[in-house]
């Protein structure tokens, strides 16, 4: 049957097979392959220079400087050894992960994987011997239905063939939400919530963790949770995350 034939006796298969072939784009609602079209990408997701151990954005002129840190980390060494970031937390990234956080929209996530994925490779990063989401409390994720951490995760680790084992980090108590509070209050707020579950403390051990969040901000969950691994034994931690709050005055 010619091709035009069989279009006009089956606009139903025909139409299914184009829409899956392609869609709008979540950002501008062009027509594309992809979850967030080339255009876009080009636009809001090109590379930045960012600090070696927090990932803070750090001005142009410090590209291809090797470990470039910013004046905080310089003063105040943060427990991680080295910190990747994707993407800046803002338009439009900040509202596409608040809808994959809070809205279940698990079909951004391939997106803002490869996004982390591609920073991943460009940043040259060692492979840790663990890839640990940050844990949520067992109330948090009855509220929202899934850890989007974990859903990154278990999907990087996956692509990049690395252990995934979220069990091994504990969450003891729920603490009030970090975006609710002030910079400063927010590494008292996360004091003490985490732990190493018992089983698992002799594999960390002497290994290398590289611990993967949606979104960083002051850093002080992440960094809790570095300090806790370190003193469980573990003798390196990474940060890997999907986006960072910009510094006040970067903009």
């Amino acid at each position: 049957m010619p091709e035009r034939s069989l279009m006009a006796a089956k606009p139903a298969l025909v139409e299914k097979v184009l829409m899956r072939c392609a869609g709008q784009c979540a950002v501008c609602r062009a027509w594309s392959r992809q979850t967030v079209c080339a255009s876009c990408l080009a636009l809001y997701a090109r590379p930045q220079p960012r600090c070696w151990t927090c990932a803070a954005r750090l001005p142009l002129e410090l590209i291809g400087r090797p470990r470039p840190q910013c004046g905080r980390c310089l003063q105040v060494a943060p427990p991680l050894d080295r910190t990747v970031a994707a993407l800046d937390y803002r338009f439009p990234w900040d509202g596409l992960l608040q809808h994959f956080k809070y809205h279940q929209a698990l079909e951004l996530r391939e997106s803002l994987l490869e996004r982390l994925n591609s920073a991943l490779s460009a940043a040259d990063v060692a492979a840790p011997d663990w890839l640990l989401p940050v844990p949520l409390s067992s109330e948090r994720l009855r509220e929202r239905g899934y850890n989007q951490s974990h859903e990154l995760a278990k999907a990087l680790a996956r692509r990049r063939g690395l252990r995934c084992e979220p069990g091994m980090l504990l969450r003891l108590r729920h603490n009030g939400a970090q975006a609710d509070l002030k910079l400063e209050a927010r590494a008292a707020n996360v004091r003490g919530v985490f732990a190493i579950e018992p089983l698992a403390a002799p594999r960390l051990r002497g290994s290398s963790v590289a611990l993967l969040d949606d979104v960083m901000t002051s850093g002080a969950t992440l960094f809790e949770l570095a300090g806790v691994l370190l003193q469980a034994g573990a003798m390196s931690v990474q940060a890997w995350v999907v986006a960072r709050t910009p510094e006040p005055g970067t903009e």
